[in-house]
């Protein structure tokens, strides 16, 4: 088996420590920066949805400048981002390269997006629920944790689930600047030297997180679909 590999995929095999490496890499910064962004972009769109114009907390100055924002963020490319917040990098995780280094713009390409996800699936929300539980009386907070959260989780992981994947393309365009992980791997074997099979290979795992992040967020969204 051992001699067939070989064969098959010289070059992969040859680098194989490297290739663990990088996999473990692109893991981390998937979950790192898909934790603090599910955490920030809950938030932010908890309160774009309670603060926008004739909601719960109406606040239409900064519903409209958090708005603006978040578009503003969405609206540029990750790769010019990778960049932009390198000082920002350097001051929070004290480096702009590996994968402690990527944490701070992956989050920052990340959170925008998951925002409007979970704006988009709080927004299909029955009225009259929320209506509902205004009228017995029920406070702003017990509305967005009883009625907004509880009534929208298969929405919420439908959307952390595209958001997921997403994030796991920004880590493989990072490794191209120093992050390290799949991307990097991907370019310094399979493009710079042009071996075949660590491409394959890359992408054969790209595909498999791929696979593994929509089954599990395809299951968290049929236990809580009702």
């Amino acid at each position: 088996m051992q001699e067939m590999l070989f064969e098959l995929l010289p070059h992969v095999m040859d680098n194989l420590p490297d290739l663990w490496e990088a996999l473990a890499d692109t893991l981390l910064m998937v979950l790192w920066s898909g934790a603090i962004s599910f955490l920030l972009g809950l938030f932010l769109g908890v309160l774009l949805t309670v603060t926008r114009p004739g909601a719960i907390l109406e606040n239409k100055p900064f519903y409209h400048l958090a708005d603006k924002v978040i578009s503003l963020f969405r609206s540029i490319p990750f790769i010019i981002l990778l960049t932009w917040v390198m000082p920002l990098s350097r001051a929070i995780a004290g480096t702009t390269l590996y994968v402690r280094g990527a944490i701070v713009p992956l989050v920052f390409g990340s959170v925008p997006f998951f925002s409007r996800q979970v704006e988009s699936a709080l927004a299909e929300l029955d009225r009259g629920l929320i209506e509902a539980a205004l009228s017995m009386g029920s406070s702003p907070w017990e509305i967005i944790f009883r009625v907004y959260l509880r009534e929208s989780v298969a929405s919420i992981a439908r959307g952390a689930t595209i958001t997921l994947v997403s994030l796991l393309n920004l880590t493989a365009m990072a490794g191209v600047v120093g992050a390290g992980g799949l991307g990097d791997f991907a370019v310094r074997y399979g493009h710079d030297r042009n071996w075949g099979d660590v491409t394959n290979v890359t992408v054969l795992l790209l595909v498999i997180i791929v696979c593994v992040i929509e089954f599990t967020g395809g299951r968290v969204v049929k236990k809580t679909s009702h």
